[in-house]
């Protein structure tokens, strides 16, 4: 087994360009401003960036509608300033990792302005056409609501074309070789302008076989197995990670039975059972995600824990009855709501600014199995402003500063309007203060950080659900090369008594506590007695400090 896959105890942290820190002053951020924060990312403790799409793009879904595979959005910078910044990533050992939306192009893509234009062009087959408009081209829709139809005529080509997203989104016909050949030739190109790997984006999507004639679309996985040996080919230690909300007994196959197709999955299982224990105080259904997820993978494999990210809070796998419960603690109001499905604020605002349940689930993040990712402003608990529309009310602008539009631009129209006013404006909340504060968000989550590095378990290791006697606690322990820690987690906002065998045969070692004084020894009959007050966790080392020189090598 190799040893040193970075992507098993890293710590990602997720931006967008376009609002992260503006050089030029024009309201858009930029390569250049990024570069400027690097050093803030590294003091944070981040191991690895993961920037959402930046390629030229009309900006009708936030760059998701590429239309050029090979370049820079001249709002962002050239190709040139993502170059230089990759290079002051790779100076401060923070590796890069991009979007790949490889499922779909813009219309306005010169790929589909050719096919639409030529039915004999050599572009036309790189997408999806029909005469006529298929059966069910009202159904599939990934944004119900707000998107009507699946299929939508083009006049110039006068066809159908099919769009899994929205209608000005075409789908790229992914079974066509040559398609498939020109989606390696994009990774190679990032690759060698040094990138680390690629996020890639509605995997599901694009493996689905398309058609007018589909009826029910066929996985062709094989196709993940082609994309990993050739960025594998092209550097040795690049990954893929894959968005793929899918159903637990079809993740190995994402995975691959050898691991040998995507590296890294969304965990969106454990995301959504973990919002609503978070809003019931009931774990019941957390660790039973847990357990679904735990299927034995090749150990090259990870998860990607999160919490919220740059879309809504997707919560289509839970139950009815579960779903409105987390509505009913997190997104209330219908204007909170999203597609039927989710929750579009961000976390401060929807745990109601309370810090002792902000700290809790962030320790949840950083402590559940996999590899934590963390969104831009989460680490000073930026809000939202819902008067925005659809998923831009979660996506302003960084708040940096209580200088105006926050420290982002010298603009006076910022690309989002900054949160200004009220409990979450840059006024009260941006990065600048909470440095000076020891006791602030931002320097408790470096430090949280810093301890989640010195616990590797937690990335390399496997592990067991402790019982607890209690629904509302949840304890898990993490075995790795004779080094163990155990994790605890209130969910409730009353404190809970728990008896906990560490060992499960009541001869439990000493537990200490990493990140306060309350050490626990246990008791008579081998079981500690603890107590977590409303919203408490604890981080455990088993045995003593010296688990270094305990660690064995295999």
């Amino acid at each position: 087994m190799i040893k040193d896959l970075w992507y098993k105890n890293a710590v990602i942290y997720n931006l967008s360009v376009g609002t992260f820190m503006d050089a030029d002053g024009d309201g858009i951020g930029d390569f250049q401003g990024l570069q400027r924060r690097l050093d803030y990312l590294q003091g944070l403790g981040v191991t690895c960036l993961w920037l959402g799409p930046f390629q030229p793009s009309p900006m009708r879904d936030h760059g998701y509608d590429v239309a050029d595979f090979y370049n820079v959005d001249p709002r962002y910078g050239t190709l040139g300033d993502f170059v230089e910044f990759s290079h002051a990533c790779k100076q401060r050992g923070i590796r890069v990792i991009i979007d790949l939306v490889v499922n779909h192009t813009s219309d306005q893509h010169p790929w589909f302005q050719a096919a639409r234009k030529d039915p004999k062009s050599p572009y036309r087959d790189w997408y999806v056409w029909s005469d006529r408009k298929p059966p069910g081209a009202d159904q599939g829709m990934v944004f119900p609501g707000v998107q009507k139809t699946t299929w939508s005529w083009d006049k110039e080509a006068r066809a159908y074309y099919f769009h899994r997203f929205y209608d000005f989104q075409p789908d790229l016909n992914t079974a066509n070789p040559e398609v498939q050949a020109e989606l390696l030739k994009v990774m190679g190109f990032w690759i060698e302008l040094g990138v680390s790997g690629f996020r890639m984006d509605a995997v599901p999507f694009v493996i689905a076989s398309k058609g007018a004639d589909v009826k029910k679309p066929k996985q062709r996985f094989d196709m993940l197995r082609t994309f990993r040996e050739f960025v594998q080919w092209r550097c040795g230690d690049a990954v893929l990670l894959a968005e793929a909300n899918v159903l637990p007994d079809i993740d190995q196959e994402y995975f691959g039975e050898d691991g040998d197709r995507m590296h890294m999955v969304f965990n969106f299982q454990v995301n959504q059972s973990l919002f609503y224990a978070l809003a019931s105080a009931d774990t019941r259904p957390l660790v039973k995600a847990l357990e679904v997820t735990r299927v034995p993978r090749p150990e090259s494999n990870q998860w990607g824990l999160f919490l919220r990210n740059h879309d809504e809070l997707d919560l289509g796998r839970l139950t009815e009855a579960q779903r409105k419960r987390v509505f009913d603690a997190f997104g209330p109001d219908k204007d909170m709501q999203l597609y039927g499905r989710g929750i579009r604020r961000r976390l401060a605002p929807m745990l109601n600014g309370d810090r002792r349940w902000m700290e809790l689930a962030y320790s949840l993040l950083f402590t559940l199995p996999g590899t934590p990712v963390l969104r831009y402003g989460d680490e000073i608990g930026m809000g939202d402003d819902l008067s925005l529309p659809e998923r831009d009310g979660a996506r302003t602008p960084m708040q940096w500063s209580d200088e105006p539009q926050g420290g982002f631009t010298k603009s006076d129209k910022p690309v989002l309007p900054v949160i200004s006013g009220g409990a979450y404006g840059y006024e009260r909340i941006n990065a600048a203060h909470q440095r000076r504060e020891p006791a602030a968000l931002l320097n408790w989550t470096e430090r949280i950080i810093r301890m989640r590095k010195e616990c590797p378990e937690i990335g390399w290791g496997d592990y067991q659900v402790l019982p607890t006697g209690s629904d509302a606690v949840l304890a898990i322990r993490y075995d790795w090369r004779n080094n163990s820690v155990v994790m605890l987690h209130n969910f409730d906002d009353r404190p809970h008594e728990v008896a906990l065998s560490v060992d499960g045969e009541g001869k439990s070692p000493r537990l200490v506590n990493l990140l306060a004084e309350d050490h626990t020894d246990p008791e008579e009959d081998g079981k500690h007695r603890l107590v977590l007050e409303g919203y408490g966790y604890r981080w455990y080392r088993v045995g003593g400090l010296d688990y270094l020189l305990r660690r064995t090598e295999g």
